[in-house]
């Protein structure tokens, strides 16, 4: 290995309703710098963290929290308090792209490619607000991550239950029309826009158990678009990337409307890692084995 990092900290696990995803993608990330010969400890993130960060007494900490707590800026803005590099993006960014609401709001402002939305609240027209979105609607919690409290709707009564169902993971809700698709991902590592996934799902749509358990869910990469529309795609999402401030690594989520157009669904920060994940399969597809992703993450640490 070319550097030394110095005593670098893994923070995995946490309290997040992702926990599940997040230990799996610590322990994957943990293997490869043990490889690379890193000086690493493993720290499954509690609630006293950050009290409990000086006694490790660390150089450098690579983030593999996923969701709220470590993907939202709050990790990141105590460890800029404590004067601790880390990975991945600063509190602006990871804030931003965690906020799914906001995120969409600054992308219209600025002109990129995302669909019309619907804040639902409790008195909600439920169905003013599906028919304006088109009559089939897909309602995420808006500061969620891996597909968790998303559900479809399609009358009104589905709505109303989609958003009560949602509502429980945080208090702003958001419908977007459905898209058919195809749905893509692009990952970007130190500037560089990796090969885009195609995602196909044979379930109702790419949720939890088709993200990080499921056989069935195919990947395509290289994902067989024309070299022109690739070319768009990964233009499109580093624009994407670079406006909402990110930084190191990232993924960015894109969906086709029924005019073949590219429609920007979000930004993750703190990608997953595991064996089903999608940035391992791009860096892969880009001649990076997972050690050698592992190690230009940490390099960009700051």
């Amino acid at each position: 290995m070319s550097h030394n990092y110095g005593r670098v900290g893994l923070l995995y696990g946490g309290t997040s309703s992702e926990r599940e995803v997040s230990l799996m993608s610590g322990h994957a990330i943990h293997q490869a710098l043990q490889n690379l010969g890193v000086d690493v400890v493993a720290i499954d993130a509690g609630d006293n963290l950050v009290q409990s960060l000086p006694s490790y007494q660390l150089d450098l900490v690579f983030i593999a929290l996923h969701g709220p707590g470590g993907e939202d800026g709050m990790l990141q803005g105590a460890l800029d308090y404590l004067k601790l590099p880390y990975t991945g993006s600063g509190v602006l960014a990871s804030a931003l792209a965690m906020d799914k609401l906001r995120c969409k709001q600054m992308w219209q402002g600025i002109g990129l490619p995302t669909t019309e939305f619907a804040l639902l609240k409790a008195d909600s027209d439920w169905s003013a607000e599906l028919q304006r979105l088109g009559g089939q609607v897909m309602v995420k919690p808006a500061a969620e991550g891996s597909s968790i409290g998303m559900s479809r709707a399609a009358t009104p009564d589905q709505l109303e239950a989609a958003w009560a169902g949602a509502s429980q993971y945080n208090t702003a809700v958001i419908a977007e029309p459905l898209l058919p698709g195809p749905e893509y991902t692009v990952a970007i590592l130190d500037g560089q826009v990796l090969p885009s996934i195609r995602i196909e799902s044979n379930a109702d749509f790419y949720d939890y158990e088709a993200k990080y358990f499921s056989a069935q869910t195919q990947y395509l990469c290289p994902s067989e678009l024309s070299e022109s529309r690739e070319k768009e795609l990964q233009t499109l999402c580093l624009e994407a990337f670079n406006s909402v401030g990110c930084r190191g690594w990232g993924r960015v989520d894109v969906m086709v409307d029924d005019q073949g157009q590219f429609q920007l669904l979000e930004v993750n920060t703190v990608p997953g890692m595991t064996s089903h994940s999608l940035v391992p399969m791009a860096a892969k597809a880009a001649g990076l084995n997972f050690d050698q992703l592992v190690e230009k993450i940490l390099a960009g640490a700051r």
